[in-house]
């Protein structure tokens, strides 16, 4: 239950980075409403994770979906760029999270 938390978490870190983009600056209020929600949310689930994983494992893992995550979002969403370069850095953040995974016990 705990590691379902955790990629709740990180999936909801990525849902808030993509609405505080577009909320503008938080000038558009719906947007930032879920920003808001979304953020509170993410925060409460990987606490409650934390309450069964290691510190570390449950950050980084939280940490490496939602900035994988973005990255993604923001390619396929908002058009960001796609260089060779960025997607290797994006997978080794990928293969970091496997690996703290792997070998973080729980």
């Amino acid at each position: 239950m705990a590691w379902a938390m955790v990629v709740m978490a990180g999936l909801l870190e990525m849902l808030w980075s993509y609405s505080a983009k577009k909320s503008d600056g938080f000038s558009n209020w719906s947007w930032a409403a879920v920003t808001v929600v979304a953020s509170l949310a993410s925060f409460l689930l990987l606490t409650f994770s934390m309450r069964n994983l290691p510190l570390g494992t449950a950050y980084a893992v939280w940490t490496g979906i939602g900035a994988v995550g973005t990255f993604i979002v923001g390619i396929v969403l908002l058009h960001d760029p796609a260089g060779t370069w960025r997607i290797v850095s994006a997978l080794a953040i990928v293969a970091g999270v496997v690996g703290l995974r792997i070998t973080g016990g729980k």
